[in-house]
């Protein structure tokens, strides 16, 4: 087994990591979870990010034979359509995308012909789904909780987890989106640090204030420090941890924004008569936090 050379990109105004994986032998390559800017302010977007990542494939000698959601972000836009379109290289995510889209179709109130089929990605990975990347080895892991739709990527010795893991002292991640669930987000943590003690674990985000942003540590680190998982909680007094805390959080800043970028792929809405497409909000569908 040929494990791949990870490369993580830092976006600090979303607390978001994107990466570049490849196969040092053929240099076939992967992005995981690239992000489209988005000033929400201004309702600007740019390619800054997707830019950053294409420079360094390009630099490396990279040759792109994936651009890979892990699941709709609610933090952020994707950038996998601008990366497409500038590369060729097909896109995927886990099936269960399409219930998320199914949900939130209803939460926007969008038409009934909007296509909740997945169609937006050139491959929806189920469970237990296997690809090369080189001669890389990457195996798909269905790891609801956090969504309903997560999915890890198991690349080698290296396994994107998404928003499932934090780094150890931030402990795991929230489960309150709708169709999120603790107990499933305490089955999916557990099939992940059941892997070889020294995958490296690559995580979707890190909020740490008091240290420079991380992305990386192993399943052997996870299971003897990570603040939620060391001391072996059963799945009761790890929902009671994990809901609790979720009640005190604030909706992410970007969540109504993002979602409907992102259930369609990251492509923004149909532009209108004038040529500019627009965002709406479901005003009072969440209560105040």
């Amino acid at each position: 087994m040929t494990n791949p050379i990870v490369k993580p990109f830092w976006d600090e105004p979303t607390g978001s990591w994107q990466y570049v994986f490849h196969d040092p032998d053929t240099m076939k390559g992967a992005i995981v979870d690239p992000v489209l800017d988005f000033d929400p302010l201004a309702g600007a977007t740019s390619t800054a990010n997707a830019q950053r990542l294409l420079d360094y494939v390009r630099e490396t000698g990279i040759e792109l034979v994936w651009i890979l959601d892990t699941h709709p972000h609610a933090d952020h836009f994707s950038a996998g359509p601008w990366l497409k379109a500038q590369t060729g290289a097909p896109t995927a995510i886990g099936e269960k995308v399409t219930a998320v889209q199914t949900l939130w179709q209803g939460i926007y109130n969008l038409p009934d012909d909007f296509p909740t089929d997945g169609r937006q990605w050139d491959r929806l990975l189920a469970d237990g789904a296997e690809f090369m990347v080189g001669n890389v080895p990457v195996k798909v892991m269905f790891s609801p909780g956090h969504t309903l739709a997560s999915i890890t990527y198991i690349a080698g010795d290296a396994a994107f987890v998404h928003d499932t893991l934090m780094m150890p002292d931030s402990g795991t991640s929230r489960a309150d989106f709708p169709g999120g669930s603790s107990k499933a987000l305490y089955n999916s943590i557990r099939a992940i640090l059941s892997l070889p003690a020294q995958t490296r674990v690559f995580v979707g985000h890190d909020y740490a204030p008091d240290r420079e942003p991380q992305c990386e540590a192993t399943v052997a680190e996870h299971r003897a420090s990570n603040i939620h998982w060391k001391d072996a909680p059963s799945e009761a007094e790890y929902r009671a941890v994990r809901d609790a805390r979720d009640m005190t959080l604030p909706l992410p800043k970007l969540m109504l924004a993002a979602l409907q970028v992102n259930i369609r792929g990251g492509r923004l809405p149909e532009p209108e008569k004038n040529g500019r497409s627009y965002l709406k909000l479901p005003l009072d569908y969440f209560e105040s936090r």
